[in-house]
């Protein structure tokens, strides 16, 4: 077991912004889930460039901080790609709100719920292992955390897979099907970039352990 607190205590800021990196790119998540409840109703894309602007805020002080700041809990090179790899997600979300408002005559009558819950598991289980990040996890409890988002990744493989046979049975109108086949390949995508998130942190338990 190792402790990074005992390196630089409880307020080292690259742990604040990593944690907040990782809420946002969770907002964008339940934006997502409000976007595709009701279809119905009117929609647009503020709350997904807010995220994302807000997602890219975060990811520039964390790199003017790792210009300036002399001593860091964790190796620079980690702290970028793990702020990295959570900047992605609020990006990848926005462009599949952004095929669906220019199309959503095609993504009538589909079901999003299912897709976007499995998101909203992966946004929980990167916050808990960024939290025990900074009180300096045992490498089992780490492992176990990132089991469950290698699990949501695999679930989505087979989403992807089932959903594909559906659309190839030959019952699918061709346009909405290369729209739909777009539309969850990116929702598959989302939970490839938790999946990357996840291995940065047991890289970085790895190294410190």
């Amino acid at each position: 077991m190792f402790s990074l607190q005992s390196l630089l205590g409880k307020k080292d800021m690259f742990f604040d912004l990593l944690e907040a990196s990782a809420e946002e790119a969770s907002s964008s998540v339940k934006a997502l889930a409000r976007f595709t409840e009701n279809p119905e109703q009117p929609r647009c894309l503020d709350e997904f460039v807010a995220s994302c602007r807000k997602e890219k805020a975060i990811a520039t002080r964390i790199t003017d901080a790792l210009c300036t700041t002399f001593v860091t809990a964790l190796e620079r090179e980690d702290i970028e790609a793990l702020s990295n790899a959570i900047y992605r997600i609020p990006k990848t979300i926005q462009k599949i709100a952004e095929r669906i408002l220019l199309a959503p005559h095609l993504a009538r009558g589909v079901n999003f719920s299912a897709k976007v819950a499995m998101l909203g598991r992966g946004a929980e289980t990167l916050i808990r292992m960024i939290k025990e990040l900074r009180k300096g996890v045992r490498l089992e409890q780490i492992r176990s955390e990132n089991d469950q988002l290698q699990a949501i990744e695999s679930e989505a493989d087979k989403e992807m897979l089932e959903m594909l046979k559906l659309l190839y049975a030959g019952k699918t109108d061709p346009v909405q099907l290369v729209f739909l086949k777009d539309l969850f390949e990116l929702l598959e995508k989302v939970t490839d970039r938790y999946r990357d998130a996840g291995n940065v942190i047991v890289h970085i338990v790895l190294k410190n352990s």
